[in-house]
């Protein structure tokens, strides 16, 4: 099973992100279920979001405590004591930053322009398109033409034009510096 723990802040699309990876290993013929945790509940405030993907169906209910897979979608986030709680050792972390490599020595671990990359080709500062395309590139859990069905089937016309199109960037961006790593 690979488990993925969904960061952000009300409003950046950290539950439609999980959503979306989840319909995008259903693409796959694969199980997979989605679902999120709030705090407050406001704009804003901190949230996560949670997706299991499996080639068995999946049993288990609770929040994933021991990710395989951290995409951080906010990086003011990054100080919070316990972000990085039950990572696994081998895990991924992806992070929504235009300021480079979040760990140069940590190939697992990169970072992304995922908001620049909404703001280009969506017009609106939501990271969750492009953080999926770069998770498809540095994990191979889902495939890049998964998550561009997914986009697809979800949402219409310019906005799922722009959600694609930020998703290939992205994905094209990983697979560069991790072809160059």
């Amino acid at each position: 099973m690979f488990a993925v723990r969904f960061h952000g802040r009300g409003g950046q699309g950290v539950v439609t992100a999980a959503e979306l990876l989840a319909a995008a290993a259903f693409r796959e013929d694969r199980y997979a279920q989605a679902f999120p945790s709030f705090g407050s509940e406001r704009m804003g405030a901190p949230v996560m979001s949670f997706c299991r993907i499996d080639d068995k169906p999946i049993r288990t209910r609770e929040p994933v405590t021991e990710p395989d897979a951290l995409l951080i979608q906010d990086p003011t986030l990054l100080h919070q004591a316990d972000l990085f709680d039950g990572l696994t050792a081998d895990g991924y972390v992806l992070v929504n930053s235009a300021k480079g490599a979040v760990a140069p020595d940590q190939p697992r671990y990169r970072a992304i322009p995922a908001s620049r990359l909404a703001i280009a080709h969506l017009g609106r500062p939501l990271p969750g398109a492009p953080m999926l395309g770069g998770l498809a590139a540095l994990t191979g859990v889902v495939s890049l033409d998964a998550v561009v069905a997914a986009l697809n089937e979800r949402f219409t016309g310019k906005v799922a034009a722009g959600n694609v199109a930020a998703a290939i960037a992205a994905y094209e961006l990983i697979a560069e510096v991790s072809t160059n790593a």
